[in-house]
């Protein structure tokens, strides 16, 4: 019974250091193509403005990604409807990001940054 009261204290530690607060991240709302390739410059230089880029990106099977081209750091964001309204646009995102999938569990987007 000990072994398992330290098993289920271990579990509890080890999932405390994932659950991270709230934090405000910056960038563009883009689809994961065009974040990995650091931006939509390629679709721009063919008449494409960002927010139908990821628009059709996005219908093709990519997913919303929030690109900090300070940094040039993508986040997955998981919810793709609250995304869809901020596609192409720089935005503010409040959310906790779980730091092995870069994934961010959003709570608000706001429009600029």
């Amino acid at each position: 019974m000990k072994k398992i009261a330290i098993g289920a204290g271990c579990l509890l530690a080890s999932l405390s250091i994932f659950a991270q607060a709230p934090q405000t991240f910056k960038g563009e709302v883009m689809d994961s193509q065009c974040a990995s390739l650091g931006g939509h410059q390629i679709m721009e230089k063919q008449g494409e403005s960002p927010k139908d880029c990821t628009n059709r990106c996005v219908a093709m099977g990519g997913r919303y990604t929030l690109f900090d081209d300070s940094s040039k750091t993508a986040y997955q964001l998981d919810d793709p409807k609250k995304a869809a309204a901020f596609a192409g646009a720089k935005v503010s995102v409040t959310g906790t990001l779980n730091p092995v999938t870069k994934t961010i569990k959003v709570a608000s987007i706001k429009a600029g940054s």
